[in-house]
């Protein structure tokens, strides 16, 4: 059975709805036993939440009425309220509710080190919330006793979303979905400084400067303080359009094309590049270190490798677009094959790594056909009948040549500590990916 709390209080057993309690008050009673599930709510409390400062005489003997209630309501579905000296317990059992899931989806996004993943987990986790905590069966008094914590969280939330995607040059979807929270929340500076830093990078700078101007004249009003020093400068830094808040920094070791930055070419073999960052993976993850941020940019670098043609670039950026999360599924694919492709490569003895890549490769070569290059000579590409998922195949026909070369016995790791880059080594001489960016200084060898 599954709870929604985060929003209208709902209940869905097999993906039908169900009804549960009678009264507005019945059900309010079980979303705050849910909200402590497995940990015991007394009476007192219930009695407290429910009516304040004024409840009824009655009112425990209608408690326990509601809880009784509930309990006939849910036995058939394995949901337990059990009596617990003087208070009620949401056992354990066959349940779910939206908010544990928001709780797990949150915190595996602050513990995530790709910016990705982050904004990806934050996503999920921020998608749950569908209004108010208990919105039509709660009012603002009660939801401030219970929903103190799930509040902060969805802010922090919100804020460390919008930190990476503007990281990562992704101004006009902060802009969209930070400014309503902006406007419940309309004193949170952390909030107001985000959404004006979106806005100005959009082109909005007057509406920059008047969200400032709202938030300045609100904290005067309702709490009497001046913005925050943090906030005043970047006020100042929009009114002089400073050209440092235009973008954020390019990645590192990176170029631009189509719109796109696309890791340096220094493997020496497109599944090497497949496998490369920006930063490597050698050291923590910078900012803009993943390069691999949606399927758009994984389109622009199969063609810039050549593996597909510029005309499948453009099919394929269009599809992303009409079909969002068919491209979403497609990029988790890609992500998690270069993952395994990597530690392939990296350790000719890993037999499951190895499974996983053939796996994957198996699938490119059953939807490939044989065709003719410009130059004359023909050469296995998949179908475009692959779709989205077009540019994961055309890598890993690549890479399963690459394994089936003795060529992939010379893959080697760079060692610079903020690298790790793979790339070919023939010659047996070359021990830096680039002389330029991790041997410079340290190594006289060239590369």
């Amino acid at each position: 059975m599954e709870f929604q709390l985060l929003g209208p209080f709902a209940a869905r057993h097999d993906g039908q709805p169900v009804a549960l309690g009678n009264r507005r008050q019945e059900r309010c009673l079980l979303g705050v036993l849910l909200l402590h599930a497995g940990r015991v709510v007394t009476t007192e409390r219930l009695i407290a939440l429910l009516w304040d400062a004024a409840p009824p005489a009655s009112a425990r003997a209608t408690v326990h009425t509601y809880v009784g209630r509930l309990r006939a309501a849910l036995d058939p579905y394995g949901v337990q309220v059990g009596t617990r000296h003087d208070g009620y317990v949401v056992e354990p059992g066959p349940y779910s509710t939206d908010v544990r899931e928001f709780t797990a989806l949150a915190g595996k996004a602050a513990a995530a080190t790709d910016p990705v993943e982050r904004i990806r987990d934050y996503d999920a986790a921020l998608a749950l919330w569908r209004g108010p905590l208990l919105a039509d069966v709660a009012d603002d008094r009660l939801r401030g006793g219970l929903g103190v914590r799930l509040t902060e969280l969805r802010l922090s939330a919100v804020e460390h979303r919008a930190q990476d995607r503007l990281d990562m040059g992704m101004h006009d979807r902060v802009v969209v979905d930070l400014l309503p929270v902006v406007a419940e929340h309309p004193t949170r500076e952390s909030l107001v400084a985000a959404g004006m830093t979106a806005l100005y990078r959009a082109g909005r700078q007057a509406e920059a400067l008047q969200l400032y101007d709202r938030t300045r004249r609100l904290l005067a009003a309702e709490l009497g303080v001046a913005p925050h020093p943090g906030l005043r400068t970047l006020h100042e830094r929009v009114l002089r359009a400073d050209p440092r808040l235009d973008r954020p920094p390019g990645p590192v070791h990176a170029v631009r094309v189509d719109g796109r930055w696309l890791p340096w070419s220094t493997g020496g073999h497109p599944a090497l590049e497949f496998c490369n960052t920006y930063a490597g993976w050698g050291g923590d993850p910078r900012p803009g270190s993943e390069w691999l941020r949606d399927h758009a940019t994984l389109a622009v670098w199969a063609g810039h490798l050549n593996l597909i043609d510029a005309r499948q670039v453009a099919v394929l950026r269009e599809q992303a677009d009409r079909r969002p999360e068919e491209a979403a599924a497609a990029l988790d694919e890609a992500r998690r094959f270069r993952g395994e492709l990597r530690a392939c490569l990296r350790d000719p003895r890993d037999g499951r790594a190895f499974r996983a890549v053939a796996e994957e490769v198996q699938r490119a070569a059953r939807s490939s056909v044989f065709v003719r290059r410009e130059d004359g000579l023909g050469r296995w590409q998949p179908s475009p009948s692959s779709g989205l998922h077009l540019p994961l195949r055309a890598v890993a026909l690549r890479a399963g040549d690459l394994l089936a070369d003795p060529r992939r016995f010379t893959v080697r790791t760079c060692p610079s500590p903020d690298c790790g880059w793979l790339f070919l080594d023939e010659d047996g001489r070359r021990r830096w990916c680039s002389l330029g960016t991790c041997g410079a200084g340290r190594d006289a060898e060239a590369c």
